[in-house]
Parts: structure tokens; sequence; C-alpha cells
């Protein structure tokens, strides 16, 4: 099984060569290419959720309950069709409010919001959860706690797991730890396969194709899971790249053995 988060940068035509128009065969190309099971985009307005609905046609496209404004940036989940059936699910803002459409607090800058769904494979029938998140770029105590809502909803959901996104941190944050904290049962998967923590693992680029920050994309797995593989993808074209976040990449399968973290 493959996972896949692509933050997507937004369509700002103020991007010039970088433009969204300009680029969007190219992110359609590297998600065809690396064809993942499930695909977690980030910064997706709504002409670009369209526009990856209408070329991704092996993917389910899951909205939940989700209202759409042009004012938005969403988190969404693309679901291979051949690979799973989509159960149920659901999305709400990393607020004080989560109900509430395009909520925020503390020193939010802009309204963050989680979505998930309940997946079943097709062929064995193995139900987990998966869920894609973006948390705040400015605000430090927003981002703990959008972090600690995201941990505290882990608790509640039944096992196994999967959560990723940009979460606009680092893997040194009170943020990663508060979501790897030995009771949420949830792994980086960079950090399980033992890879380092350095400029070649940073994710964000800029549109330069030279790594900047810090590894804020990350792809958390419960112990149901075992990670095979992990890659940041940097695939370019004429020295044009699909976005300004590389986009990562974890193999995994399923583990015959994992820890129960409730007694």
């Amino acid at each position: 099984m493959r996972v896949m988060t692509f933050n997507l940068r937004f369509e700002n035509d103020r991007d010039g060569s970088n433009a969204w128009s300009l680029r969007r065969e190219m992110v359609v190309a590297v998600i065809e290419s690396y064809s993942p099971s499930i695909l977690g985009t980030q910064e997706g307005t709504c002409s670009q959720i369209d526009y990856l609905q209408d070329h991704l046609s092996d993917y389910y496209l899951h909205t939940p309950r989700r209202v759409f404004d042009d004012t938005c940036q969403y988190p969404t989940l693309f679901v291979r069709k051949d690979e799973f059936d989509v159960a149920g699910g659901t999305e709400f803002w990393l607020s004080k409010t989560p109900e509430v459409h395009r909520s925020m607090d503390w020193d939010s800058a802009f309204p963050r919001l989680i979505s998930y769904a309940s997946l079943r494979t097709v062929t064995t029938q193995q139900e987990l959860f998966v869920a894609v998140t973006h948390l705040d770029h400015i605000g430090i105590r927003a981002r703990y706690e959008q972090g600690k809502i995201i941990a505290d909803w882990r608790d509640r959901q039944s096992d196994p797991i999967i959560i990723m996104g940009d979460f606009n941190d680092s893997p040194e944050s009170p943020v990663h730890w508060t979501l790897t904290a030995p009771e949420t049962d949830l792994r980086d998967t960079w950090q399980v396969l033992g890879h380092k923590e350095d400029i070649n693992s940073f994710t964000y680029h800029g549109f330069q194709g030279i790594p900047q920050k810090t590894r804020m994309d990350w792809i958390l797995i419960s112990s149901h899971f075992r990670v095979t593989e992990g890659h940041i993808i940097m695939d370019h074209s004429a020295g044009r790249y699909p976005s300004d976040h590389f986009p990562y990449m974890a193999t995994m399968e399923w583990a015959s053995v994992h820890k129960d973290r409730k007694t």
C-alpha cells in the first residue's frame, strides 16, 4: 500500500511561471507515475480539486459534508477505486467550534481542517481510517492546539489509522511530540525507517528544487502497519516543479503483530 501526501500550492496567478494552470498537468503526471493507493493533498482550492477529480479517474474523491467555497484551501483525500471501498467519514475544523465553517482560534492565520475516511480493502475486507490535514503556518500556539485536537480525535478512533499532511513544523516540535507520543500509537514513517533528519529530508523548496526550512510533510501510522519504504519525490521537468513542496510517499504493509495501546 502506497500513501502519498502532496501540498499542491494553492491556485495563485501571482506565481507567474509556477501558476497552477502551467503545472497542473505535471501534478497529475507525478500522481499517476507513482500511483499511490491513498493520496492526501493540501491547499487545494475548488477549481484545483475539480481538476484532479476530472483527471484522476482511478480515484474516489472523498469530500464528505464539505461546504465548498472559493475562499478555502482544503486538505483532501483521493482513494484508489480498485483497492478500497469508502465506508464513511467526515471532516471538521481545527478550532474550538469544529462544526462551524471556516472557524479558527488562537493565533491561527487561516482556518484549518482535517478530513478523514473509513476504508475497507477490496481484496481482504480489512478496515482502516485515513486522514489528511494542514496545520497553520503562522500561529505557534495554533499549531500546538490543532495537533492536540488531532491527537484527541485519534484517541477516539478504532485502529488501524494513517494520518498525513503538511504540519508546518519540524520533527523536533511539540506538535510532532504530541502526535507521536506513546499513547497515540502513531509513528512517523520517515523516522521508523531510520532516515536522517537533515537538509535532504526537507520537503519545502519554494519551486526552486533546493530543500528549505524543515521536513514538514509527514505520514504517521499506527502499529498495524509495517513501513517498508519512504521516498521524497523530487521529480521535475525542464527545471520546473509540480509544486513548492516535494510530495512524500511511504510504502507499507499490514503487520502481523501490533501493540494494543488500550488495556
